[in-house]
């Protein structure tokens, strides 16, 4: 792939030597490249700078701006473009054709939802409904991060579920990213623990004040896929028997047994992230 597109690619990293050679590799087309590390102890930062690529550390103290944010309003972007990427994804050679072509369009949208496609335990899951849409694609400056309130002991450094909000029209590009984790089942676990207990916290708050944050994505069904995510995540919340509801969906509504044992993992797995 010859061609230089003028976007910034900011890669979330923290320990990623196991994917970081994989992800910077099929980044070639961006015109620059930032991963936004945060203090690896491992070989993150040297694989990212032998192979071409900014590496700029973020100190986390709590609250807002989390990393992404961080970069969005402190590093100076003069690409027309950002595109989030984190460390265990790959942007794979037509994605990179679809988001040129984006790009030429004249009075195009401002933002494009891409789709993250699902790998678990080696495989490429077709079924199941673990795949989601997320706007990771936007000019610069069009897009900011919602505020979601988990309290004061929040300890996550990196925007996971929040979503960004655009000033301006979205569109949807038709070929998914790859998302798969080369750091094993166990890592997969302990991350997606540390995750469930942070979206607890904020789940809690939201019960309590019957607002996600500050600043957030609408809640609407008929909106948008953010929007629509955010509704169901809504009515979710309050449903008896939800962790049972989650591996139902998953497992039997979205066919995740045509998988095999690895669709039934992936779907006992999401029932735990909500039975916390």
């Amino acid at each position: 792939m010859q061609y230089e597109l003028p976007v910034t690619a900011l890669v979330a990293a923290r320990n990623e030597e196991v994917n970081m050679a994989r992800c910077l590799a099929a980044l070639a087309p961006a015109r620059r490249v930032v991963v936004l590390d945060s203090h690896s102890t491992d070989a993150t930062g040297d694989i990212a700078r032998r192979m071409g690529a900014e590496v700029v550390q973020f100190d986390y103290r709590g609250g807002y701006p989390k990393k992404r944010q961080w970069a969005l309003d402190n590093l100076p972007i003069d690409t027309a473009w950002a595109l989030l990427v984190d460390a265990d994804e790959v942007i794979p050679a037509a994605l990179w054709d679809e988001i040129g072509y984006a790009m030429r369009q004249p009075g195009g949208p401002e933002a494009y939802l891409i789709r993250k496609g699902f790998h678990f335990l080696g495989r490429r899951f077709k079924y199941g409904g673990f795949s989601h849409e997320a706007v990771l694609l936007f000019r610069t400056g069009c897009a900011r991060f919602e505020t979601l309130h988990a309290g004061p002991e929040d300890a996550q450094d990196m925007e996971i579920h929040e979503r960004l909000l655009v000033d301006g029209r979205v569109g949807r590009l038709r070929v998914p990213l790859i998302h798969e984790d080369f750091k094993g089942l166990e890592a997969y676990i302990a991350r997606h623990n540390h995750y469930s207990s942070w979206e607890a916290r904020v789940r809690a708050r939201y019960l309590q004040t019957g607002r996600w944050g500050s600043e957030t994505v609408r809640t609407r069904l008929w909106g948008n896929v953010q929007e629509r995510r955010r509704f169901l995540k809504m009515v979710s919340v309050r449903a008896p028997f939800e962790p049972q509801l989650w591996f139902l969906y998953h497992y039997f509504a979205r066919l995740g047994f045509l998988e095999g044992k690895a669709g039934l993992i992936a779907s006992r797995l999401r029932a735990f992230h909500f039975s916390e």
